[in-house]
Formats: structure tokens, C-alpha cells, sequence
């Protein structure tokens, strides 16, 4: 995630995942880990059976909230509050650890002055969470020194994202939770090579290995390895790209191994914009939503047809090797890009991944000794600067990665739309255990359409009482950006007030109505936090419910089968 607080950089974990089984404090914000992360919370529930204590903060009742001895259910978009709220007690009780902070980091003077006007009964105000069990959690986290904290998408996608995870990061400093085994700020990245992706250049502001654009140093290097001048300029993020599409400053877009019609908010503005191109090309392993858009589709191999590199989430760069021969002339990602470059002129010579794998170590610092005859056994964690270097298992052991740590305070921003008469409800949305991203993968499998074949949405059992709506009844969601209509699922799971929907399914695209307001530096969208309405729909009669499995008619069909509840 770009804006990271300036101590931890990558956004990788701090630390390693075989850390976790004897940690002693597991806090897990915004992460629903059993479901999202099972092999890294098969390591948390180890932990959990030699004694450690599980802190899960989340407002729903997630699958690992169930296995927590301590769960936090703070108001959607409250974690800066929260957060402050738990840095108050350890001030306030004097569980800073003062060594730490003087020799570590600077700026605790700010921080303590925002964090003052955080009480714990000021945070309950705000979050809805008890200012006994914020007292209790800071005490625990404070005090036990093999403490990890871990977040994922439920910390970052907000219009505060970057607060959030500075926040965190203020958190861990505050500890002195950082550098050791068994600590650290560890984000759990959502996708297999997300984290990879990320440090060979796969975002807007720098080249590989986190070097930046603007810096002439880097730009020389690179630009004399590859023979050309390179802009100091950052380019756009995928946000600013659509918006740039649907004004007319970009006219072309080259969309690989990701679909974004499904996965990115306010999904016909997008469409929209997709559609004023004057030219698209999709690289990608099936005919996804956004293919069935494009010009051109490039025909990529899987992970089984090809040989390369995959980086994880606790920075470990593992080989993979091509068990079947590419399918149906489809080809691996490196190579389109090198048989496209040269039909554009220019030739990147790479006979093999090998070759490029040196090219990363040749310009990049923290791969410098990771090659591809280094990895055979269980691969190498970066940063590794020469082939001597075993790799690293936790980062920052005696100094950050720029100097000092930089407490950076802030205060508590209300998210970009709240619930008012017209919309008193509030959306979130996210993932779940059966299904993977957007479904160009999972929805083939029949063994996963099985177990959860149709979208829904989570109501709580006091506002279904209200709308007057059970289980598998059929609903119209409505926010100020379109409609989407979903079956019921009663629950307490999720607390009143708020509804969660599953982004995963195509013919219920709930980003067809979430809030495209993005935090300002990170430029993620609000996909956590969104103001609709509900509408129960009721059969007309002689008019039996039907599922909304695999329909093809649009929602407007569907919906003249039913009628509002008259008022």
C-alpha cells in the first residue's frame, strides 16, 4: 500500500509468519483471518491452543472474532479513534516504553498531544466500544513483549486508510513492539503475489524495490540499464487512470490479471469510463468481465504452465516451476510483455526468468543476492543485499529503515458519507471463505458454487424485525450510486445498523453502489464504508421467489416480478 507510515515502507509484514505460533498477543484489526488467511491463521489458532491471547477488533462477528478471548466491535470507520483511544491508556498508565522511544523514534511530543484528547470514554463515544475493554486491551498488548499486530483491508479501505495504518504504526512504536521476534506491524496481503508485484515497480510512484520516481539516483541507474531516459513524473493510480479515461486525457489502457468492473467501486462510472477508450488490451488466464470489454485479449498461462518467482506476505520470494506445458497457445506473462515491448521497438533480450530475476538484483538493493539458484528449498526473505546474505526474518532489529521511527499523529476523520433518512443504513463489504476475488477462478469450480451459490446480504436480527424481512427473502439496496437486488441472510453476526454483502458475484455486483471517495495519499477506495437503503420485495402473486443464481436479465427484469411493500 502506497503511504505507508515512513518507518515501516513496503508494507509488508515486519515479521515472519512461523513467528506467530509463539507469540504471546495476537491483535487483529480488520481482518477476518480465518476466512481471508487460513494458513496464517492456522498459525494464530496454534498460538491461541499454547495460551496466547487473541484481541480481534472488527464490527462484524467474523470466524476469527469466534476463536478471540477479547472482540472489539467499533462503529465502521472508527479505528483512528480506537486506536488513539488504546495509545491514551498506555500513556495515561505510564506503559510506554520509554527506552525505546527516546533512542528509536521522534516526534512522541505530537503524538502525545493528539492521543490526550482520546480518553477511553471520548473513544467509546465515537466507536461504540466499551472504555473498559479499550482499558483492558491496551494493557495486555502493552505489557506482554511477544505481542504481533496484524490488519488487512478492513484497516486500509477507507478514505482514512493511510491514518489507520499510521495509527497501527504509532502503536507498535509506542510498545516498542517492532525489531524483535514474535512483534511487529504486520499487514496480510489479500492476493499470492500482491506483495511481489509491489516490489518489482507495480505501482505509480516507484521502481523496484520501493525506489522512487522523483529520485535522480534511481532514475539514473535504471534509465542507463535500460538505455533510456525515464520521466521523473509519477504516473497515475488506477483511481486517477479511469477518471483520466472518462475525461479523455488517457486514450489507452493495458489491463493485466486483474477485473476491475467487478472489484472497483461505482462499477458503471467505471464501465463508463472504460468504454471511452479508443483502445484496451486485458492479459489474463479466462474471459473475465473486463475482457468481455477489450480490443484485444492477451491469453496468459497459470500458475502450473510457467516458471518464476511468487513474493508472500512475509517478504519471501519462492520459486515456482512450469509442471505442464502452456495450454491452447497461451504464453507467460513475461513473455507478452517482452513480445510486445518488441513489436514497439524495444527489445528486452530475456531468453528465460532467470535472466530477469538478475536484472532485479543488478538494480534493486533488498534483492541484490536473491537469484533463482538461491531459492530451491524454501525460498529467501528480503531484504537480502548480497549472495552471502540468508535473507531477513524480521526487520528494523537495530535501526529503521530511515533512521528514526516517525510518530505520525492523527486525529480521527468520519468517513466520506454517513447514514442519514434517505440511506440509514451502512454498507460494508468484503470477502468470504468459498469464494476469491472476483471469480474468474473459483466460480468454475462446482465444488465452491456449491457451498455459497448466491449473494446475500447480512442483516441483524432487529433490523430485519423492523424491515420486516427473514432469511432468503429477496431486497433491494439502493445507494445514492445505483441498485443491486440480494437475498437475506438474518444474523447477528453483524450489528445493527449495518449490512455487509460479499463483492464476489457478478449477477449482485455490489460495487455497482459502493462509494468511489478514495483516501487522498493512498488512493484506496471506500469499499469498507457506504450509506443505502433496503427495500423488501415481495412476490407479486402467482409469482414464485426465484433465484438470482446465474440470471442473465438485467436488474430491471428482475424487478418486475416483484413489488415494493406498499406504505
Amino acid at each position: 500500500m502506497a503511504g505507508l507510515a515512513s518507518a515501516f515502507g513496503s508494507g509488508a509484514m515486519t515479521n515472519s509468519i512461523e513467528e506467530i505460533d509463539n507469540a504471546r498477543v495476537l491483535f487483529v484489526i480488520g481482518s477476518n483471518t480465518t476466512e481471508q488467511h487460513p494458513m496464517i491463521a492456522m498459525h494464530m489458532l496454534d498460538a491461541v491452543d499454547k495460551g496466547a491471547t487473541l484481541i480481534v477488533a472488527d464490527p462484524r462477528k467474523t470466524q476469527v472474532a469466534g476463536f478471540a478471548q477479547i472482540h472489539l466491535r467499533q462503529k465502521s470507520g472508527t479505528d483512528v479513534a480506537l486506536l488513539n483511544g488504546i495509545m491514551n491508556v498506555i500513556i495515561d498508565e505510564g506503559l510506554v516504553d520509554i527506552s525505546f522511544v527516546k533512542r528509536r523514534t521522534e516526534n512522541f511530543d505530537d503524538l502525545e498531544k493528539i492521543v490526550r484528547a482520546y480518553s477511553p470514554d471520548v473513544a467509546e463515544k465515537i466507536t461504540g466500544v466499551p472504555a473498559d475493554e479499550i482499558k483492558r486491551v491496551a494493557r495486555i498488548y502493552a505489557t506482554e513483549k511477544r505481542s504481533m499486530l496484524f490488519y488487512s483491508m478492513g484497516i486500509t479501505q477507507h478514505i482514512t486508510g493511510v491514518d489507520n495504518v499510521r495509527s497501527c504504526a504509532n502503536l507498535v512504536m509506542l510498545t516498542a513492539h517492532i525489531g524483535q521476534p514474535m512483534t511487529g506491524l504486520n499487514p496480510l496481503r489479500g492476493q499470492n503475489n500482491v506483495q511481489g508485484a509491489c516490489d518489482m515497480g507495480a505501482l505509480p510512484d516507484v521502481y523496484s524495490g520501493y525506489q522512487r520516481v522523483s529520485d535522480p539516483k534511481a532514475r539514473r541507474k535504471i534509465g542507463n540499464a535500460w538505455g533510456r531516459k525515464l520521466p521523473a513524473r509519477p504516473g497515475l493510480t488506477m483511481i486517477d487512470m479511469f477518471d483520466a479515461a472518462l475525461s479523455g486525457g488517457l486514450k489507452a489502457m493495458y489491463i493485466m490479471g486483474e477485473n476491475p468492473v467487478i472489484s472497483d467501486p461505482d462499477s458503471s462510472h467505471l464501465i463508463e469510463a472504460i468504454k471511452k477508450l479508443d483502445f484496451l488490451v486485458v492479459q489474463d488466464i479466462f474471459m473475465s468481465d473486463t475482457a468481455e470489454l477489450a480490443d484485444v485479449v492477451l491469453p496468459a498461462v497459470t500458475f502450473a504452465e510457467k516458471d518464476g518467482t511468487f513474493t508472500n506476505t512475509e517478504r519471501r520470494v519462492q520459486k515456482i516451476r512450469r509442471v505442464i506445458r502452456p495450454m491452447f497457445g497461451a504464453m507467460p506473462d513475461w513473455k507478452i510483455i517482452s513480445e510486445v515491448s518488441k513489436k514497439m521497438g524495444y527489445d528486452m533480450g530475456y531468453r528465460a526468468p532467470h535472466e530477469i530475476m538478475e536484472e532485479v538484483a543488478l538494480l534493486t538493493p533488498s534483492y541484490g543476492g536473491i537469484l533463482h539458484h538461491r531459492l530451491d528449498n524454501f525460498g529467501i526473505q528480503w531484504p537480502c543485499p548480497d549472495t552471502s546474505h540468508a535473507g531477513t526474518p524480521f526487520l528494523h532489529r537495530k535501526k529503521f529503515a530511515k533512521g528514526l521511527g516517525t510518530f505520525n499523529p492523527v486525529d480521527f476523520a468520519p468517513p466520506a458519507e454517513n447514514t442519514d433518512a434517505e440511506y440509514p443504513f451502512i454498507l460494508t463489504t468484503g470477502r468470504m471463505y468459498f469464494r476469491y476475488h472476483t471469480g474468474t477462478m473459483c466460480r468454475r469450480t462446482s465444488t465452491l458454487e456449491r457451498e455459497e451459490p448466491e449473494c446475500f446480504i447480512e442483516i441483524n436480527p432487529k433490523d430485519a424485525g423492523r424491515l420486516g424481512v427473514r432469511t432468503r427473502n429477496r431486497v433491494r439496496v439502493l445507494s445514492r450510486r445505483g441498485e443491486i437486488v440480494v437475498n437475506v441472510l438474518v444474523t447477528d453476526r453483524t450489528p445493527e445498523g449495518i449490512v455487509f454483502i460479499p463483492f464476489h458475484f457478478r449477477d449482485a455486483a455490489v460495487n455497482l453502489i459502493t462509494n468511489p471517495a478514495v483516501d487522498p495519499i493512498a488512493k484506496i477506495p471506500e469499499f469498507k464504508v457506504c450509506a443505502v437503503r433496503i427495500v423488501p420485495l415481495i412476490p407479486k402473486p402467482g409469482e414464485r421467489q426465484k433465484s438470482l443464481y446465474n440470471r442473465k436479465e438485467d436488474i430491471k427484469i428482475l424487478l418486475e416480478l416483484y413489488e415494493e411493500p406498499k406504505v
